[in-house]
């Protein structure tokens, strides 16, 4: 605590050493010595605007206190005089404009915010003429100055407008640019979370998927042991119950890891994605993807249906998919072609590359699951969630997926299609979004 009182203190002390340092620098734009306007009241405003954590008025006493000592040295060492009373009077004037700035500043410090630029420059030059007024009252009364020509007042008025303005066009420039700087970051966040949650939606569907297969197994050994036992075989029925009992532990297991999974991935997707926004992610990741596997690959997106859906996180795990395979099937360079279009009552996602296509044979079984023709060097198959759990996926919003592939023209289009009910807030999707369908 004592520390950021310290900091405090010394955060306007800096102002005020700062603002009196850029009074310095003034311009007389009347007759005389006694009124000059200096760089100091836009530092000082400048700094107001954005640490307006700290206590207005008292900066401005501080401000004005230090601007006054600095003034009457600058007089003295002018005038080569050295009487303090009179470098008060001379002076103090110019300490009073600061706390009475600050003071009108402070009446709005925490909804300066809440203020258009415009309205803020207009309510800041008010400020800056009222305290410039003061000085002057102040002035006439200490030196018997004369007073102002209409004409003068104006040219006053018309300085406070320019200088709040241009103080304002700064500090809004300035918070513009922190703005899309943090606009960025949390960008770059956000990307980062859709594509841990597509990659963990697929994992869960996976495993959801895993879990009614082993229930089905499980069921399927108990009834065996049944049988077993009525045909007198009790050891092999012992054995078909054995193997019931190991593969219901290992279903507890993948229940408890499913629960793990499912408290990081939350199913109540609160924010809406539209099809322009799901595609921007899936050709920016893919795009890194082939970079990653250094080969010259052109994605370009075409949205001729766009539509809000709180059910990104799917449609980008079977797009991310499909264009991750697509990347793969190109040899060094080419091109991937991403599509959504509205027909009738769905949409119909497409997917289409330049690479080497798919063979004829392969066509009947590429949804099949356990199909794949992607092996490392050891001859290891790829561990990716595969076609067959796309096709999944889709189904479970009661759509389809199908792919067209010709020897004689590359490559291989996958159409993707899904009702836009299904897509919908409160849509089929929503009832539950892991369930499969063989």
């Amino acid at each position: 605590m004592n520390n950021l009182i310290k900091n405090e203190r010394l955060q306007m002390i800096v102002i005020a050493l700062a603002t009196a340092i850029g009074a310095q620098f003034k311009i007389n734009p009347f007759s005389g010595d006694y009124f000059r306007i200096g760089l100091g009241v836009s530092i000082f405003l400048f700094f107001l605007l954005f640490m307006r954590h700290l206590p207005y008025l008292t900066i401005g006493i501080l401000t004005g206190i230090f601007s006054m000592v600095f003034q009457a040295a600058d007089w003295m060492i002018a005038t080569n005089a050295f009487s303090i009373l009179e470098s008060i009077q001379n002076n103090l004037a110019a300490g009073i404009y600061y706390v009475v700035f600050a003071f009108g500043m402070s009446r709005f410090q925490n909804r300066i915010n809440e203020f258009h630029p415009l309205l803020l420059g207009a309510v800041v030059s008010v400020i800056d003429f009222a305290s410039n007024v003061t000085e002057l009252l102040i002035r006439g009364v200490l030196l018997d100055t004369h007073a102002f020509y209409l004409g003068e007042w104006f040219q006053l008025l018309a300085i406070a407008v320019v200088r709040s303005y241009f103080v304002i066009g700064l500090y809004s420039s300035i918070s513009i640019s922190q703005m899309r700087f943090l606009h960025a970051e949390q960008q770059k966040r956000m990307e980062q979370m859709i594509n841990i949650g597509a990659g963990l939606y697929g994992e869960v569907f996976y495993l959801k998927k895993s879990m009614d297969t082993i229930e089905s197994i499980t069921v399927n050994s108990f009834n065996l042991s049944r049988k077993l036992k009525e045909e007198n075989l009790n050891g092999y029925s012992g054995q078909a119950l054995g193997v019931a009992q190991q593969i219901h532990e290992v279903k507890k297991d993948s229940q408890r890891i499913l629960a793990g999974l499912l408290k990081l991935y939350d199913t109540e997707i609160v924010v809406d994605l539209s099809l322009s926004e799901i595609l921007d992610f899936v050709v920016k990741g893919n795009q890194k993807y082939s970079e990653m596997l250094e080969k010259r690959i052109v994605i370009v997106k075409e949205v001729e249906a766009n539509f809000f859906t709180p059910h990104y996180i799917p449609i980008l795990t079977v797009l991310n998919n499909l264009v991750s395979n697509a990347v793969e099937a190109i040899e060094k360079h080419g091109t991937i072609r991403v599509q959504v279009v509205e027909k009738e009552k769905e949409f119909i996602f497409v997917v289409s590359d330049s690479g080497e296509g798919i063979s004829a044979k392969d066509i009947p079984i590429i949804f099949e699951p356990g199909f794949t023709t992607k092996f490392n060097v050891e001859g290891i198959a790829a561990t990716g969630i595969g076609l067959s759990h796309v096709r999944d996926i889709v189904h479970t919003f009661g759509g389809e997926i199908e792919v067209e592939s010709s020897e004689k023209s590359a490559g291989a289009r996958f159409f993707v299609h899904i009702p836009i009910t299904a897509l919908q807030k409160g849509g089929e999707a929503d009832v539950d979004i892991f369930r499969y369908r063989g």
